[in-house]
């Protein structure tokens, strides 16, 4: 009787373990059938703005604050108590203004590519998230640093085949410590034109002009006509004289060097569509140059150089909510959504197709100069993509066969910026300003040097100086860790301390868009 009680004990025990086996295969099976099913329910289309997250708010009020810091021109309003006027005489030699504008990094420089790209992103991140930007009182900051910029490109452009590109000699700027304000030196322009083309530059602000003629086209309709009238003369000039900046301006191969004008091409055509409804500027993306410029199916990082993953993306919300296209159109804008969700496979670190180009601690890293431009402008596409497709109720995408949803999307943003922002191996905020730990020896002339040094031209010691900054450049992105996750704070060390307006603008389109939840417009007309 022992035995046999003995026996039936064990195998209860043993169909247990089998049962249990079992259950869990089943379970494995069904999140398997689950994750490849097409059919999946698309999420609910969300309202407007909702509760806000706190800590994306607070971020977000503090990024905006660098396009403050790195004004140039005659200050209005101003709220950095150690900024003042500066290169008030800026293009006075060709007898134009070019006060205006914003000063690319930590240098004095103003260059045309980098600063048009952080006007047109800017542009794209209020169009988006102007209402999320609205609910924390940031919407009327973003269209003030925006116009800052737009003033600036208008002037910068006084004849059609006609374009400054450059303001100041990078030389001369980088031999130089000081402050803006007490800048003494020869400030150079460079142009471009018919004879020395710069298609990238061109049409850059050409996308950037069009991109801001639809942000203040309900605000200031006759700025609007402006700025609009101004991309499409740019935007001809750019396409009928097509020729390398970098060829004509050999200099800037050191600082800003182009790799192609193609992806700006498409790019300002693609704002061009969106801000005039003219079916040209959507033929010339998908039929006549789609196949020769996109490089459709092959995966890129978004940057000031590379727009093609941002022309991806845009035009892919034409083909998520429809647009007035012939079946040619609409084929070659399906080619655009199939590879902007290819971006998306590489960037969800479970995907099959996900990249292995990430730091330890998680963070999508490409390159140890500016490391942090690359995980947040892919991280603003990836929230971009998710809005895109919660607004126009699609349910998923595949990644060779497995699906993922808007809220892998999210989660994967939420992971960079989050990294960002404190939660990595350092334990440190990359962006100035935010949290209780952040780098205090940021690679910038102005937050350097005290507001009362009486510095000139040489005012190195400063550069070298142990010390931190004695001001607080507010809401730079400084360039960011090593692969393995280090980091050191040393203002010689411009690889990983230096800051940038471009990176800011996606930074803060990225925030804008974490900040609350809400739907994106199916059009921005």
């Amino acid at each position: 009787m022992g035995a046999v009680s003995r026996w039936c004990s064990k195998g209860w025990v043993g169909w247990l373990i089998v049962l249990v086996v079992a259950a869990l295969v089943v379970t494995a099976v069904v999140i398997t059938v689950t994750k490849k099913s097409h059919k999946s329910e698309p999420a609910p289309v969300p309202g407007p703005p909702g509760e806000i997250t706190t800590k994306y708010a607070d971020a977000l009020s503090v990024a905006m604050q660098f396009f403050d810091v790195q004004k140039s021109g005659k200050l209005v309003n101003n709220k950095i108590s150690w900024r003042g006027d500066s290169a008030l005489k800026d293009g006075s030699q060709a007898k134009i203004d070019l006060s205006k504008g914003m000063y690319d990094a930590g240098d004095h420089m103003k260059f045309g590519l980098p600063m048009a790209f952080t006007a047109t992103v800017l542009s794209w991140s209020i169009l988006e998230y102007g209402d999320q930007m609205a609910a924390i009182k940031q919407q009327d900051h973003a269209r003030d640093a925006l116009r800052w910029i737009t003033d600036f490109l208008v002037a910068a452009h006084p004849k059609d085949n006609v374009l400054y590109i450059q303001v100041g000699d990078p030389d001369i700027d980088h031999k130089c410590w000081e402050r803006p304000e007490a800048m003494t030196e020869e400030r150079p322009l460079v142009q471009v034109n018919t004879t020395s083309p710069g298609t990238e530059v061109a049409a850059e602000t050409a996308a950037a002009l069009a991109s801001a003629s639809l942000v203040f086209k309900t605000v200031d309709s006759t700025y609007s006509d402006l700025l609009l009238r101004h991309a499409q003369q740019l935007f001809t000039f750019a396409d009928t004289y097509r020729g390398s900046y970098s060829i004509s301006v050999p200099k800037v191969q050191q600082y800003y060097n182009s790799t192609s004008y193609k992806d700006e091409l498409l790019w300002a055509a693609s704002w061009l569509y969106h801000a005039t409804g003219d079916q040209s500027y959507l033929s010339y993306v998908t039929v006549q140059n789609g196949r020769g410029f996109a490089d459709w199916g092959r995966p890129t990082w978004f940057s000031w150089d590379d727009k093609r993953a941002g022309t991806q993306v845009l035009l892919s919300r034409l083909h998520l909510f429809s647009s007035k296209a012939s079946n040619a159109e609409n084929a070659g804008l399906r080619m655009y959504r199939k590879t902007a969700e290819a971006i998306m496979c590489g960037l969800l670190p479970d995907s099959p197709t996900a990249t292995s180009s990430r730091s330890d601690g998680g963070l999508i890293w490409i390159d140890q100069w500016n490391s942090l431009q690359h995980p947040v402008a892919a991280s603003f596409l990836a929230v971009l993509y998710s809005d895109y497709m919660l607004s126009s109720r699609t349910a998923s995408f595949l990644c060779n066969g497995n699906a993922y949803t808007p809220s892998d999307l999210r989660n994967f943003a939420i992971s960079q910026i989050d990294y960002i922002l404190g939660n990595n191996p350092m334990k440190l905020s990359y962006l100035v300003g935010y949290g209780s730990n952040y780098p205090q020896h940021v690679h910038h002339r102005g937050a350097s040097i005290p507001a009362d040094a009486k510095t000139g031209c040489d005012g190195l010691q400063w550069l070298t100086s142990s010390k931190p900054n004695p001001n607080v450049a507010m809401g730079a992105l400084v360039g960011g860790p090593f692969k393995n996750d280090s980091y050191i704070d040393s203002r010689n060390n411009s690889m990983q301390t230096e800051a940038s307006t471009y990176n800011s603008a996606v930074l803060v389109g990225l925030l804008s868009g974490l900040v609350t939840t809400s739907s994106v417009p199916a059009s921005f007309i």
